[in-house]
């Protein structure tokens, strides 16, 4: 089996540790404090307990996981011996130079080294090493070990093997690889998110509806529908004669995308930045964040559950020019 190592036990880190040790990976997770490792065990921990309480796995997967993992403050011994090293440490980029100037030193001429952003290019990563034909983007959504979607961004200097292991590492793990034929900030699903965040704290901002109500359009409708079928798919049943239609009226009235939202920025100023501060648009409580977080998680692993048939339709491929 691969030897894996990931470098950071956050939010992503600790679960794509859960995802490729559960694939029967030995897996070397590393952290700059004894306490983040602790927590990150703490999660696996109650992540596995959590699928094992709903029937989404044994007891013997879960023990099986948990004896995959190699928690160590040991950067070298962490790497040294790896094949792949997936990066998960905060977005910042002179941070990320740093720690992937300390992988090509430390690691064998054969490790891919592959980050988890979701803001900088494997091409930006990649010119910190003397290796960019080894650097690869592999974007994981959060809960790595729910969400299955993994976005491959090869860089500039990025060979076809490099990305051929990856994805096949990743399909193996139980996720599904899409390959992000150009990079660009966001890749494909940052932008989605982005554009529909910034329309709906624009409508907030407007006055036009409260967070709440928001979330209640999104979550019994066009949410519970994207859980099935892309955008794409829905829209080709819809009629694009339809959308044409209603997007002649509607997009010259959207937020145009020049700059981020005023509430956004005001937001930030004040220090109200969601669940790790106590406020977002809403007010947070520890005991109402885990409740939540919870709430997700099972509605995931219910959905997970459902048939993922293929679209009715002929899949047509595109040229990419319009």
């Amino acid at each position: 089996m691969t030897q894996v190592a990931v470098v950071g036990a956050g939010l992503i880190g600790h679960g794509i540790a859960q995802v490729f040790a559960r694939a029967g990976h030995h897996v070397r997770l590393t952290s700059r404090s004894e306490a983040s490792l602790e927590r990150a065990t703490g999660r696996i921990e109650s992540n596995l307990r959590m699928l094992t309480e709903m029937g989404s796995i044994t007891r013997q997967d879960a023990d099986l996981t948990i004896s995959n993992i190699d928690p160590t403050m040991e950067f070298e011994k962490a790497v040294g011996d790896a094949d792949v090293v997936f990066e998960a440490v905060y977005e910042d980029l002179d941070l990320k130079h740093d720690l992937f100037r300390r992988l090509d030193e430390a690691c064998g001429e054969h490790a891919i080294l592959a980050s988890s952003t979701s803001t900088f290019t494997a091409t930006q990563l990649g010119s910190a090493t003397g290796h960019p034909d080894r650097v690869v983007v592999a974007h994981f959504i959060n809960p790595p070990y729910l969400m299955p979607l993994v976005e491959v961004v090869p860089g500039i200097g990025t060979s076809r093997e490099t990305v051929a292991t990856i994805v096949d590492l990743v399909e193996r793990a139980g996720n599904e690889p899409v390959v992000i034929k150009r990079e660009v900030p966001g890749f494909v699903s940052v932008r989605l998110q982005m554009a529909l965040a910034r329309e709906a704290i624009s409508l907030v901002q407007g006055g036009v509806a409260s967070p709440a109500d928001i979330d209640t359009v999104i979550t019994t409708s066009i949410g519970r529908r994207w859980a099935t079928a892309g955008v794409f798919e829905v829209l080709d049943i819809a009629g694009w004669d339809t959308i044409s239609a209603v997007g002649s009226q509607v997009l010259p009235d959207l937020d145009p995308p020049s700059e981020v939202p005023t509430l956004l920025r005001e937001k930030v100023e004040r220090g109200e930045l969601g669940i790790k501060s106590g406020r977002g648009f809403y007010a947070w409580t520890p005991e109402s964040a885990e409740a939540s977080r919870q709430r997700i998680a099972r509605a995931l692993i219910e959905i997970g559950k459902w048939p993922r048939d293929e679209p009715a339709g002929v899949r047509v491929e595109s040229s990419g020019e319009l």
